[in-house]
């Protein structure tokens, strides 16, 4: 049996019957699961030595530019020679390429002879266009003089490099079949120039194979899912400022905008939360829908620049934008009709936002106060994607293990050379996936470690509005959310890191299953029937459930810790207790409030991913330099970092309501189910005419 808070907490009648005033909060308290606030520091050193890594062996171009057959990565300064803006990777032997697309060859496009280019090479209409190998040796040309050449010294060749460059060995190639820059990569179109041919065949050239796998060689690699993950990740670089207007500061910008709105139109904003919700999802939808090309013709595409109009090439991302449109339908049909049914609901959820919207006018330092986790969360998450950019990228340049037999021309050594073939790859060990998950898994505990922290203040502060019987008295400090602060710095930051731990671990392991479950369905292993299927519903449901349960019980913990010191799982004790014992009298209060908080939130990450959509359609992004290979990863992101600080805003009302809520279940336990110290408002909201009338006189 736990004893009676009051003690801990507010005024409290003495055994005489005189109350007695003991504080709203006491400062008897002592530091709290310590053992878990040194496992986290313990995690941040990891975390930075693990960060130390990516940032001394990672490299972000490579997640966007090709190597050469040097190993050099394109657009190199550094590179030698030098490859500064010499972004293209360039396959050089048309035969070799074709080779690699034949089935079951042994010869691989990683192995092909590839330079870095300025721009795609084009047939003559009238000739034949040379594309040479960097000017060494003999060929003295400086790299911008290459460059104006349009990359060919043909006629300063020997004869004997001549020959050599007719049998496809080097060091010039001709240019055969026309080029589009997909992804930084010059695919070749399988549509040779009929003049170029022709004066190839004149010249004495060999055989050139003309079938569409040199098309689909290129092609297949560009669409690899490596290559498709690496493009994915080189986004969200690319579109930094994006995430930084997008994600952050308009994010900020609504959240505060919905404060100010609940504290003066508190009667209003559940309507206008419920309407705004479904134009935006509806929003959303279409925009993905005109990614996707199936309204009007604004489809991505992956060639970057001007190009033949009438050559089209697709790639992966294209199918995952159709994919998350058509999820996107599916949710706005669910989202729709629920926030219809919810419509009786809304004067309810009127009423308890009542609530928080007095204690906000009376605690007005509480919209003030996110800010200080918010600007704390920004300049951990520059860091922690910038070091999340590095690691991805963090793989050895290595020289490929090949078997094939190829020559080329080396202008250095003056002579055909057969042994250095093999072409260079990026190598990912397996521990660097280790240190990507690691990576992931820290971003995710530290977010709602600082989300934790930031609700156990509010909590604080709320209960001392509360225990005072919203009286302005010198009992509540002057500024309760610093003095909230101060507790929880001092005594409560390991039941924090508990906490928040316990919520990361269980969404890892749920991340976890979920992609072994979609490994085994794309291998068809998994059961077809209906009871197969049934189990894996059933699976999912039960693992959304009992992530639901821990982050609400949680929170619940969370206004424990900030009342009465507790640790971390004897308040997740007291909190759940006090839920069961009223749970008919606050269920239906908690959950629709909940419901249109939840809705806020979308509303304003919504409105981040609109306009991240606007700022992505942009020139810049769509053709230029930093042109992206799909919003879908940015726009996501902006979703996410939009709900991040949303949650974090609106944890004041959320904390708010779930505080006095659970304030008025302890008081009333104390007072035999009179709840002495509740404010009429929220008496009237939990519908006991009785007691609204005894408090109002």
């Amino acid at each position: 049996m736990r004893g009676p808070l009051g003690a801990v907490i507010g005024r409290y009648p003495s055994s005489d019957g005189t109350t007695e005033l003991g504080g709203i909060i006491k400062h008897n308290r002592k530091c709290r699961d310590v053992a878990f606030l040194v496992v986290f520091i313990a995690f941040w050193v990891a975390m930075i030595v693990n960060s130390s890594f990516g940032f001394n062996q990672g490299n972000p171009l490579r997640l966007t530019y090709g190597l050469d057959y040097k190993g050099n990565l394109c657009g190199d300064k550094h590179a030698h020679p030098g490859l500064r803006k010499l972004e293209l990777k360039y396959w050089l032997n048309p035969n070799q390429v074709y080779q690699s697309g034949v089935k079951d060859s042994q010869f691989k496009l990683s192995n092909a002879r590839s330079i870095c280019l300025w721009d795609c090479p084009i047939p003559s209409d009238d000739s034949l266009n040379w594309v040479c190998d960097y000017p060494e040796g003999d060929i003295r040309l400086s790299m911008r003089d290459w460059i104006n050449r349009n990359y060919d010294y043909y006629e300063f060749l020997t004869p004997e490099m001549r020959n050599t460059s007719l049998q496809l060995q080097g060091p010039c190639y001709p240019v055969i079949f026309p080029s589009v820059n997909v992804y930084w990569s010059c695919q070749f179109i399988a549509r040779a120039s009929n003049t170029s041919l022709r004066h190839w065949q004149q010249m004495g050239g060999v055989n050139i194979n003309e079938d569409i796998v040199i098309d689909k060689s290129i092609h297949r690699s560009i669409n690899s899912r490596s290559s498709v993950l690496k493009r994915y990740m080189a986004d969200i670089g690319k579109s930094w400022p994006v995430l930084i207007v997008c994600g952050g500061l308009l994010p900020l910008f609504l959240s505060v905008i919905w404060l100010l709105m609940i504290r003066h139109f508190v009667a209003a904003m559940p309507w206008i939360t419920v309407a705004l919700f479904n134009i935006l999802i509806i929003t959303v939808t279409m925009f993905y829908y005109l990614k996707a090309g199936w309204i009007g013709n604004d489809a991505i595409s992956p060639i970057i620049g001007e190009h033949d109009p009438y050559i089209n090439v697709f790639g992966r991302e294209l199918n995952h934008l159709r994919v998350v449109a058509i999820l996107m339908t599916f949710v706005m049909v669910v989202s729709v009709l629920t926030s219809i049914a919810i419509i009786r609901r809304i004067l309810m959820a009127t009423s308890v936002l009542k609530v928080a919207a007095k204690v906000i006018g009376e605690v007005q330092a509480l919209i003030i106060f996110p800010v200080i986790p918010y600007a704390i969360l920004s300049i951990f998450y520059m860091f922690w994607i910038s070091a999340a950019l590095h690691l991805f990228s963090s793989g050895q340049v290595i020289k490929n293990n090949c078997n094939t037999n190829c020559c080329a021309y080396d202008l250095v050594a003056k002579k055909v050379n057969c042994d250095g073939c093999c072409g260079y790859s990026i190598h990912y060990t397996p521990h660097i996936a280790i240190a990507i998950f690691f990576h992931l898994f820290g971003g995710y505990w530290a977010t709602q470690f600082f989300i934790a922290c930031s609700s156990t203040v509010i909590a604080g502060s709320v209960a001392s509005y509360y225990w005072a019987r919203g009286e302005t008295s010198p009992e509540i400090p002057f500024l309760p959310v610093f003095a909230s602060m101060k507790r929880l710095i001092r005594y409560n930051l390991g039941s924090v890191a508990i906490g928040s731990l316990v919520v990361s671990f269980v969404e890892s392991i749920r991340f976890i299953l979920e992609s072994i479950r979609r490994k085994l369905k794309v291998s068809g292993t998994t059961s077809d029937g209906w009871f197969g299927r049934i189990g894996d519903h059933t699976s999912q449901g039960c693992l959304k459930c009992v992530e639901w349960t821990i982050k609400s019980v949680n929170r619940n913990a969370y206004i424990m810790i900030a009342i009465t010191g507790k640790s971390f799982f004897k308040a997740s004790e007291i909190a759940t207790e006090l839920i069961m014992n009223n749970i008919l009298r606050i269920g239906k209060v908690n959950v629709i409030g909940d419901v249109i908080l939840f809705l806020g939130k979308l509303c304003v990450s919504l409105s981040s991913a609109v306009f991240g959509f606007l700022m992505l359609d942009t020139y810049k992004y769509r053709a230029a330099h930093d042109k992206i290979s799909s919003p879908l990863l940015p726009v996501l992101i902006c979703w996410a970092l939009g709900y991040v600080v949303a949650t974090l805003f609106f944890a004041v009302v959320e904390m708010s309501i779930d505080t006095i809520i659970l304030s008025f279940c302890q008081d009333s336990e104390e007072h035999q189910g009179t709840a002495q110290y509740a404010p009429p408002l929220l008496i009237e909201t939990l519908g006991d005419p009785n007691e609204t009338q005894r408090l109002t006189q």
